[in-house]
This record gives structure tokens, sequence and C-alpha cells, in this order.
């Protein structure tokens, strides 16, 4: 991550220029994606990575899942804020080669970018028969409060897309997490953020790689590219933005 001061004038002449596509092409074959289900983070230390989120960006514990709901392999945090989820996950044993290898490259990072789909199966099997490669193919859990179905797929580099099927169920987040009920007070002394949701999320690409990853969700994912820049129009003395 850059940090460093920006000419605002220069920022809006700038995205005065940006490519727009007007032409949606052809609706997606089947399913539709719904909104960001959640963010999933693999971290070295679940329990403080979500305490920071809460008490630095005005997220809220959310959900628990850990070795009290019978997970033995991992313990996950989430936090919420309005319709913003982030999930903060931690091996709970060291041989966990999965996530030791990704905290070794990546340190803490997103490993899991969720979408909420209408038809989990229709939209896993038409993105697989254009292409995509199945990290795990479809499951669902169960609870007292219904079901979920979930497929995954990768992206790019480490980087996977869980698509999440949520229609049957009426729980509070997902089964195999159970609500936090437990009120921290120095939350409610803290000012309120405002954020309300997951606009949307950067991936960022070795040079000459992007276009390629852009092509990738419009032909695997039937994604619809409608703006883009280059270093023509907005970058910094390193890198462009697109």
């Amino acid at each position: 991550m850059m940090y460093g001061k920006i000419d605002g004038s220069a920022l809006v002449d700038s995205l005065r220029l940006v490519t727009t596509y007007t032409d949606k092409g052809k609706q997606p074959e089947t399913g539709k994606y719904l909104a960001f289900d959640h963010i999933r983070f693999w971290v070295g230390n679940a329990f403080q990575a979500a305490s920071f989120y809460c008490t630095r960006m005005g997220f809220e514990p959310y959900a628990y899942r850990g070795l009290e709901t019978g997970s033995r392999q991992t313990v996950a945090h989430a936090v919420r804020q309005n319709k913003a989820i982030f999930v903060f996950e931690s091996a709970l044993s060291p041989g966990n080669l999965d996530m030791g290898e990704h905290q070794t490259r990546h340190g803490d990072g997103v490993k899991d970018v969720s979408f909420t789909v209408d038809d989990c199966c229709k939209v896993f099997e038409t993105s697989v028969k254009r292409g995509a490669q199945v990290v795990r193919p479809l499951w669902t859990e169960t609870d007292e409060s219904g079901s979920v179905t979930f497929a995954q797929v990768n992206t790019y580099g480490d980087t996977i897309h869980t698509f999440v099927e949520r229609k049957n169920y009426k729980g509070h987040f997902l089964p195999g997490f159970q609500k936090v009920n437990l009120v921290d007070p120095l939350l409610t002394k803290l000012p309120k953020v405002g954020l309300n949701f997951i606009d949307h999320v950067v991936g960022n690409q070795p040079e000459q790689k992007m276009l390629g990853v852009a092509e990738w969700y419009e032909n695997i994912l039937q994604f619809h590219r409608f703006w883009s820049v280059d270093d023509k129009q907005l970058s910094t003395e390193y890198s462009p933005s697109s």
C-alpha cells in the first residue's frame, strides 16, 4: 500500500477520461450474483485482527467459530458494520500447511472474496463449464436455522471465490458460527465510523497481467467491465490504477 499526496484537480481531470462501457453484452446464462457475502482473511491471530477492526474501523463482533463450537482446525471471528462482514481466520494447530504457507507468502491477507448468489449450483456449474478451476465442489452445511450451499473456485494468485446460497437459511450468519452476545464496553464509547457496505475489491496484479485477469472475470464469471483507467489517465510514480 502506498501513501502520498494527491492533487485533487488532477485526479478529477483524470477521472473524466475514464472509459465507460455502456454495452453490457449478453445476460448471464444462468444464476445471479446478488452482493458481496463476506471477505475472509487468513491471519496469524484472528482475535487480535478482529479487535483491531472493531476499535479502529468501527466494526462490531458478529459471530464466532472455534473450539467451543466444534471447530478443531481453525478459529474464526466475524465482524460486521452495517452490510459489510469481514471474517478473520487462524489455524489452531501448527500442522496447517495451507494457512502457514499463505501467511509466509502474504502475511495477514485476504484469502476469500465470497459472493451471495441466487443459485449456487447454476453459478458454479456455469463457471466451471467456462473454465474455472475448482477449489471445492458443491457442499451444504446445516443447523437448526436451515441450510447454506457453497462452492469454491480459484481466481488470481492464492485468492479464491466462494459462492454462497443462503435463501434457505434464517440463522445469524452461517452454520457452525454462533452469535457473539458479549458487548465490549469500550466499543460503546467510540465514535461511529459509518461504513455501509463493501463497494468493490481491488486485486493487485503483476505488470502486463491486469487485462488477462479482467477478461477472466468477463469470460468465466460473466462479469461486465463498466469502468477502467490506465497509466495515461491515473497513476502514481510507480503504478497505474485500473
